[in-house]
């Protein structure tokens, strides 16, 4: 079982880093947590301590916790760095995950959940909320219930755009203009899109685009 003495923890909000240091002090009893607001002071303390476990937040007051990963990373390359956020979706989770994270929880978890995934760490389990576990499944997973995948050719043209479109973070509105149809008929075209596809949000519309190869991939 792995030990951790030593931790980093990166939060800004003053409430919740209380509260993450807590929860790591009783996932490790006796580990030592040193806390940090900012990347600046997160910095600062890395010059002191060499962490066993880091928690990261993305959003701080002087940037995202991912441009404090791959430094940390080079510097201590066993320590299990850990994101800790509110942001469920792709555009954060993938640059995460490549800049270095070795888990991904996110913070509106129930305490005793959040608790248990640390404690799993331990015994070899990777750190991830459920929902992002099945997030990073479904990459790999058929495209439909059969196995076959989505064909282009599913949609019609006017869908395979919307799908583009919103495939690269358009909305309503900017779909509508975009397309230069009305904001029912954009809405008729994303509703159409969804149910082809059988998808339920904008981030599962744009893993289908990447697979039909209508956009390049995330990941």
């Amino acid at each position: 079982m792995t030990t951790f003495r030593t931790a980093l923890l990166v939060e800004d909000l003053p409430e919740t880093r209380r509260w993450l240091g807590d929860i790591l002090v009783e996932a490790f009893p006796g580990i030592a947590v040193s806390p940090a607001e900012s990347l600046a002071s997160a910095r600062d303390v890395l010059a002191r301590i060499r962490p066993d476990i880091a928690l990261i937040d993305l959003g701080l007051p002087d940037g995202s916790g991912i441009d404090l990963l791959a430094g940390l990373r080079h510097l201590h390359p066993a320590c299990e760095c850990i994101i800790t956020t509110i942001y469920d979706d792709d555009a954060h989770l993938f640059p995460a995950l490549r800049a270095g994270a070795r888990g991904y929880l996110l913070k509106e978890q129930p305490r005793d959940r959040l608790l248990a995934r640390l404690r799993g760490i331990g015994d070899g389990e990777a750190p991830l909320s459920p929902t992002i576990a099945r997030r990073l499944l479904r990459m790999f997973a058929p495209d439909t219930a059969d196995g076959a995948p989505v064909q282009p050719d599913k949609l019609s043209p006017r869908e395979r755009e919307t799908l583009i479109l919103i495939a690269k973070g358009y909305r309503l509105n900017e779909v509508a203009d975009t397309l230069g149809v009305t904001r029912n008929t954009a809405a008729g075209y994303i509703k159409s899109v969804y149910r082809k596809l059988e998808v339920n949000s904008r981030a599962e519309a744009a893993l289908a685009a990447a697979r039909m190869g209508l956009i390049a991939p995330t990941l």
